[in-house]
């Protein structure tokens, strides 16, 4: 990874540099390797993230506004 500096200004270079570090994952991965997690954990962890998707994905796709949405009550 590369990031120039253009006409002297370090800050931009530096924003830069800490966007595409965290576009590409390294910030979330320093976090999740900072302590030891064991392997149940971790498996469980992942279940929890798949399902969380899961239902994002179903909520997307659900047409907004139509019929009574689950959970609640009519009454």
């Amino acid at each position: 990874m590369e990031i120039r500096v253009q006409s002297q200004n370090i800050e931009k270079a530096l924003r830069d540099l800490k966007k595409r570090l965290q576009l590409d994952g390294l910030f979330g991965e320093l976090k999740k390797r900072r302590h030891y997690e064991k392997p149940s954990v971790k498996k469980k962890k992942k279940q929890l993230e798949a399902q969380k998707r899961r239902q994002k994905l179903l909520k997307r796709s659900r047409p907004s506004g139509s019929g009574p949405r689950p959970g609640r009550s009519s009454h």
